[in-house]
């Protein structure tokens, strides 16, 4: 089991930037991804970016390419998400999750943690 506590939401205005933290503790898997998915009320939730715990590859949506940017730093059990010129759709609940993959499905990670918000004003 893998316990995740996301850190870093806020309100921020359109252009500007947050960093997401997720903190992971108990047995995190070298091979599994750790991702990052967003939901917007009443919408589904979405792929945001991923990363490979071992050798540290990423994956982006299409939406945040250019503008995101995560990272992991394995020493401190800790994933980021830099997130840069932000606009008013990019507000949702942010997750980390932790799971097998494929790197974008929701339904592919086991573990997840409780979300934190993040506001873009226009």
């Amino acid at each position: 089991q893998v316990h995740l506590v996301e850190s870093g939401g806020g309100l921020v205005q359109a252009g500007g930037s947050l960093r997401l933290s997720c903190a992971a503790s108990g047995r995190t898997v070298s091979s599994y991804f750790m991702g990052w998915f967003r939901q917007a009320p009443g919408k589904e939730r979405e792929s945001v970016a991923a990363i490979t715990w071992s050798v540290g590859l990423t994956y982006y949506a299409d939406s945040v390419k250019g503008r995101f940017t995560i990272s992991r730093d394995v020493a401190k059990n800790t994933m980021y998400l830099q997130m840069s010129s932000l606009k008013p759709e990019d507000t949702a609940v942010y997750y980390c999750a932790h799971g097998r993959g494929p790197w974008n499905e929701p339904k592919a990670y086991s573990n997840w943690g409780q979300g934190t918000q993040v506001t873009v004003s226009s």
